[in-house]
């Protein structure tokens, strides 16, 4: 079985941020904010340009094992993907304005086309739901 390469490491999160212009380090600054309050943990790389927070052995069906951040997000060309664990059926998403919708994540061209409370209470929910896996 391959292994993941998107793994924690010693990279810069201040030097992967230097490469945006002003608007998306803006957005990531607050970003970084929002879920350093909701998890009480510090950013740190995951691969070349994942920022993640917190850190979690999740344990799939298989019963293969992953290292994986709670939540984080990364700067993207056309807009920033966020990486959540929840299920993206939320009704939530119907108040939070202007995205996108992947597998397990969200894209967002920027943070003033969102309802920011309502952003944050879908990244409370994914955090706790996160937490609770094994």
């Amino acid at each position: 079985m391959a292994e993941i390469k998107t793994k924690a490491n010693q990279l810069s999160v201040s030097e992967y941020l230097s490469k945006f212009d002003h608007q998306k380090k803006h957005d990531a600054d607050t970003l970084i904010n929002i879920f350093k309050e909701l998890t009480g943990e510090n950013p740190v790389m995951w691969g070349t340009s994942i920022i993640g927070f917190g850190n979690k052995r999740y344990t799939y069906e298989s019963g293969r094992q992953i290292d994986y951040f709670l939540i984080g997000f990364a700067l993207r060309k056309k807009a920033i993907t966020i990486y959540l664990m929840i299920d993206l059926q939320n009704k939530i998403l119907d108040y939070i304005g202007k995205l996108d919708k992947g597998v397990g994540c969200l894209y967002i061209k920027s943070l003033e086309e969102i309802n920011i409370e309502a952003f944050r209470d879908l990244c409370q929910q994914s955090i706790e739901e996160a937490r609770k896996r094994k």
